[in-house]
């Protein structure tokens, strides 16, 4: 379990590292780049996996000398499953170092997650992807799991990026709109709506980094106020927003005083 500087959860676990989005203002690209280094492979520790005609991912059986052994190529982390089935139970944030449901993940791996998260139910676990659409595809066959600790959600940026799932009230779900790079306007009013929405800005020194505009927030707050939705400022948005920053949770995820 790793400690975190993310303030809308206690832990990240990152039993899977690595992307291949290719998101410009990604931090977790950076880090694993930066920190990581590509270890000599040996035919038992790490094993490389074809998912396609040019994209590959990694298998880490044991416990390697560097948290990215193959840098931020997506790497199943086999030995962490377990890693904090004795812990006491908090709001973990599953993956921040990667996409969990980007399309070149293998199934498998994410079954093995969501097996190793039901035997330590003690926790709530929030999911975050860019690739929605794997939801739904797992869902038709009925491996998203129905369960009340899980949550999960897709990333927002901007108006093309506005999705919604989950027709039926069958999961929990929510928006991570970060980073904010425009005004999102009004939310679709026949739409179902999440039952949690975070915002942030873009963090790091990029050269075309987007500074969000405070009518943007503004607006987005409108609308969770109109709908209900609880809504949790980062604290990237702090120069922007000023002080205090509203950061609500939804019931199943408020932390005990």
């Amino acid at each position: 379990m790793e400690k975190t500087r993310i303030d809308w959860c206690d832990s990240t676990w990152n039993p899977v590292t690595g992307c291949y989005h290719g998101c410009e203002y990604c931090y977790a690209r950076g880090i694993a780049n930066r920190f990581g280094s590509f270890e000599t492979i040996d035919g038992t520790n790490i094993k490389i996996l074809n998912t396609g005609s040019t994209l590959n991912c990694a298998e880490v059986k044991n416990r390697a000398g560097n948290p990215y052994p193959v840098k931020f190529t997506p790497t199943l982390h086999r030995y962490k499953l377990s890693e904090y089935e004795q812990k006491k139970g908090r709001n973990i944030f599953v993956c921040s170092m990667a996409d969990l449901f980007g399309s070149w993940v293998p199934d498998s791996w994410i079954e093995e997650v969501f097996a190793a998260c039901k035997k330590a139910p003690q926790h709530n676990y929030i999911f975050l992807t860019k690739s929605p659409g794997r939801y739904i595809e797992l869902e038709k066959d009925r491996r998203l799991p129905w369960v009340d600790n899980f949550w999960f959600g897709s990333t927002v940026t901007k108006l093309e990026d506005r999705y919604t799932w989950f027709t039926e009230k069958k999961f929990h779900w929510f928006l991570s709109v970060e980073p904010i790079m425009e005004d999102l306007g009004p939310m679709d009013e026949d739409a179902p709506k999440p039952e949690w929405i975070i915002v942030g800005a873009e963090t790091g020194n990029r050269k075309n980094k987007v500074i969000p505009e405070k009518s943007w927030i503004e607006s987005l707050l409108e609308e969770c106020r109109k709908y209900d939705i609880p809504m949790f400022m980062k604290a990237s948005l702090a120069e922007i927003w000023g002080e205090p920053l509203i950061q609500e949770f939804p019931e199943g995820l408020r932390r005990k005083e």
